[in-house]
């Protein structure tokens, strides 16, 4: 709920600029960086429940002192700290997916977790816009309590102690952790996965102003285009992946997942008879083609694991995401601003089409070092 309603809350109930907004969001994407690499390490050496639930907790009560920080530079500390905390969860929460879920099923397990990932922002922004409209204060205690309630379900469902399915971490002497940074396929694969990131970030940033610029679109029908994203998700993807999953290398479907976002890219480029009608076009397409690489992106990365070394891995993952999110809208804002929307669409196009290609390049296989 914060983090939509942040820069806003800070130019009109602090008064500060657009650009020191802006500083602190890129405080917070910096936070996130070293949170996932930090969650990274811990998983592989006390287990993903524990960083999981020391994230609810350490970030619920960060977001709740976060709203009561009134000067710029206590806003800023708070602000990148929260980011630590809290986005340390996420390596750890895709470890505990790998290990509750089987092979056979971990693609849809991964897709579920996507739903509801987009169902709770959905609900989050909503609920957030109304909190705010009454008090923005109001928003850090909900969704610092929110927070602390998750990591009660998290306990009374899955610590060690009242469910045996949960990993509990021995040190077991003679056991070798293979470093991720010694695996190049998975390497080459996280720089790609940052440039399409990149791309992709686009949807939520440069997109929805195009639409507003160039295509005179209403703020409500950009709002229902918006929301056709995440509903479309919810309907098709959990069915999509259950038909597809095990058929073909991963790499396979998420190589045609970009080149769909490829062209929905392009088709923002078309000189168009009925704006409404291209928008829309371009979000479908672009939609399924997060719907075909995304969960498969997961799957990719899990299936090159060991049990002892997932934290690495999912830690550089997260890792491209947050550094795509702080690093993609400013750029995509600058390009925009300097070369024009119709010279950025065919960048990004471009870019696509180039990843599709060198995700079948890919190796498949997991390389363990000697």
């Amino acid at each position: 709920m914060v983090i939509p309603f942040m820069t806003i809350y800070l130019t009109q109930h602090y008064g500060v600029t657009i650009g020191k907004a802006g500083l602190v969001m890129s405080l917070f994407g910096l936070g996130a960086i070293i949170g996932a690499m930090t969650g990274g390490k811990l998983v592989d050496r006390v287990g993903y429940y524990y960083v999981q639930i020391v994230a609810l907790i350490g970030g619920g009560t960060m977001f709740i002192v976060l709203g009561q920080m009134h000067s710029y530079s206590s806003i800023c500390i708070t602000t990148f700290i929260l980011a630590i905390m809290n986005e340390s969860f996420r390596p750890a929460n895709t470890v505990a997916i790998a290990h509750y879920s089987k092979e056979q099923n971990r693609t849809r397990s991964y897709s579920l977790n996507r739903l509801a990932i987009n169902l709770g922002w959905a609900v989050g922004g909503a609920l957030g816009g109304v909190i705010a409209s009454f008090n923005y204060s109001l928003l850090f205690w909900v969704d610092g309590i929110t927070n602390l309630l998750a990591a009660c379900l998290l306990y009374i469902t899955l610590s060690p102690k009242r469910n045996k399915a949960t990993e509990v971490k021995t040190k077991e002497p003679g056991v070798i952790i293979h470093s991720v940074y010694k695996d190049r396929a998975y390497l080459s694969f996280i720089v790609l996965v940052f440039l399409f990131a990149l791309c992709f970030f686009q949807l939520f940033t440069t997109i929805p102003v195009f639409f507003k610029e160039k295509f005179h679109l209403s703020v409500l029908f950009i709002g229902m285009i918006m929301a056709l994203n995440g509903l479309v998700i919810a309907l098709f993807e959990m069915i999509t992946i259950f038909k597809l999953e095990g058929r073909r290398p991963s790499l396979h479907f998420i190589s045609g997942g970009v080149l769909l976002v490829c062209i929905a890219f392009l088709i923002l480029n078309i000189p168009p008879v009925n704006y409404e009608v291209i928008a829309v076009i371009a979000m479908l397409i672009l939609t399924f083609g997060e719907i075909l690489a995304m969960p498969f992106m997961n799957a990719y990365w899990i299936g090159r694991t060991m049990q002892n070394n997932r934290g690495q891995y999912a830690a550089l993952y997260s890792v491209a995401w947050a550094s795509a999110q702080t690093i993609g809208p400013y750029a995509g804002s600058l390009a925009a601003e300097h070369l024009g929307y119709k010279m950025l669409w065919f960048i990004v196009s471009a870019i696509c089409f180039l990843l599709a290609f060198f995700y079948r390049g890919l190796s498949n296989t997991r390389v363990l070092p000697a």
